[in-house]
């Protein structure tokens, strides 16, 4: 190993916390942004297609609901294999790391072929019963056939990243995304408008820029430059190292799984008491969610290797500042981001539609839909922090209490007393009871934590 990546990965324990923080988290901010990007940009052309914008956003954002599951795979390994892997490296056992990367790549290996034959023989029963109507079904299997051919792609770009942001090289990991993400923005009305594509034209632009995206990745972890390298004796399957990723891992890809799951049961909730047009807003909300959630997650993603790095290396007040900030950033940019939209609907609505009964129709919801959100910026910088401190049943806790216990009960039950706008309220509600637990969660249980008493637990 170069003593440069040696000395690159000890400043995480050393350097200045603000330059610290602006070094890590500004490259993955933008990381984020960018990526985001891929859905936002498709969405936003397709709803402006002439005549028949409203339908086709409706079809493809149907199909959200098993992208976001292919996704979540690639959590499984973005946030449980690197995490751990930089507490080992700030355990200073850089061979244990690389055994994790191994298992990552050969375990998202076998989830490309598992989802792709799976959601291939199934996907128009599925379709129908995640949300979409006659009206909307061809524009959904139109996209998804084409997206599900970027599977492999998806999960490598996806999944593996963050093993370079753990190196502390979040510059590069940048660059992956912004590969994808600038190629997307080009081609997207290259193949819907200029070569007549439509919602087909959407679905290729997105797999050539997520194979860029893959390609950039690999050949990285691959290469001269990382101090993390993808070996082949390190990818034969070991049940031990995949236990110990899935025990972290398991918190976030619920969390993603079950957004693919939320997703059925509120699309469904919506075309049952209301109609396409409401499945429709859901789409339009859930894209201006993803891009106020976008900046956090690269926030949480820069941050979460340094916290587990020095938890790693037994420097818990450091350990400490750093989290404080992760949590009060994250709660100061997700009240503000949210409160615009509560005040300005309408104005959000317009950038995916211009179909005035649609916009009017989001405008009139969004309010409700996004007000629970002004609190949850607390459990979004709680829940990495867990992560980041190997505390996977706490993590695991948090994510199952706001999607499964709280959000998709309440999505199916209110509806029965409040119609459709019962569906609506299901999310502040269950956003709100869930940041104040997490919050509870973390006040009782965060001194215990910070011990080589707990450190020593990890595996």
């Amino acid at each position: 190993m170069a003593v440069t990546d040696k000395t690159r990965e000890e400043r995480m324990a050393t350097e200045s916390i603000g330059k610290l923080m602006a070094s890590m988290t500004l490259p993955a901010i933008l990381a984020q942004i960018i990526n985001i990007l891929y859905s936002i940009i498709d969405r936003i052309y397709i709803g402006h297609m002439e005549g028949v914008g409203a339908n086709a956003l409706t079809g493809v954002g149907v199909t959200f609901c098993i992208t976001v599951f292919i996704s979540a795979f690639s959590a499984f390994i973005s946030n449980g294999a690197a995490p751990l892997a930089a507490i080992w490296l700030g355990k200073g056992d850089r061979e244990r790391a690389e055994k994790i990367l191994g298992n990552s790549v050969s375990f998202l290996l076998l989830c490309t072929v598992a989802l792709m034959a799976f959601f291939y023989l199934f996907q128009r029963p599925l379709l129908y019963m995640f949300g979409a109507s006659d009206a909307t079904i061809g524009y959904a299997t139109d996209y998804l056939s084409i997206y599900l051919a970027g599977t492999l792609f998806v999960e490598m770009a996806l999944g593996l990243n963050a093993f370079i942001i753990c190196q502390s090289q979040p510059r590069t990991a940048m660059l992956s995304v912004l590969i994808g993400a600038v190629a997307n923005i080009i081609l997207d009305p290259v193949f819907i408008f200029g070569l007549g594509m439509g919602v087909k034209g959407a679905a290729v632009a997105t797999v050539i820029s997520q194979g860029l995206s893959a390609a950039w990745v690999l050949s990285f972890l691959m290469g001269k430059r990382s101090s993390l390298k993808i070996r082949r004796q390190c990818m034969r399957l070991e049940g031990k190292v995949l236990g110990s990723v899935f025990s972290l891992g398991i918190s976030p890809f619920i969390m993603n799984a079950t957004e693919s799951f939320i997703s059925i049961v509120l699309n469904h909730g919506l075309q049952a008491y209301g109609g396409d047009m409401h499945v429709g807003s859901l789409t339009i909300m859930q894209s201006v969610m993803q891009l106020f959630s976008a900046p956090i997650n690269g926030f949480t993603q820069g941050m979460t290797p340094i916290i587990s790095y020095n938890y790693g290396a037994q420097n818990f007040r450091r350990v400490k500042k750093l989290y404080g900030w992760m949590i009060g950033m994250c709660f100061g940019f997700r009240f503000l981001t949210t409160a615009t939209s509560m005040i300005f609907p309408r104005f959000y609505a317009g950038f995916f539609t211009n179909e005035a009964e649609l916009v009017a129709l989001t405008g009139n919801v969004m309010p409700i839909f996004m007000a629970g959100m002004l609190v949850f910026g607390l459990q979004n910088g709680i829940q990495p922090t867990f992560l980041a401190l190997g505390q996977a049943k706490i993590s695991l806790f948090i994510a199952v209490l706001r999607k499964i216990i709280l959000l998709i009960p309440l999505a199916l039950i209110l509806p029965r007393f409040m119609g459709v706008m019962g569906v609506y309220w299901a999310e502040p509600v269950s956003d709100a009871i869930s940041a104040t637990v997490a919050t509870l969660l973390f006040a009782l249980n965060i001194r215990k934590i910070l011990s080589r008493e707990a450190l020593a637990k990890i595996r």
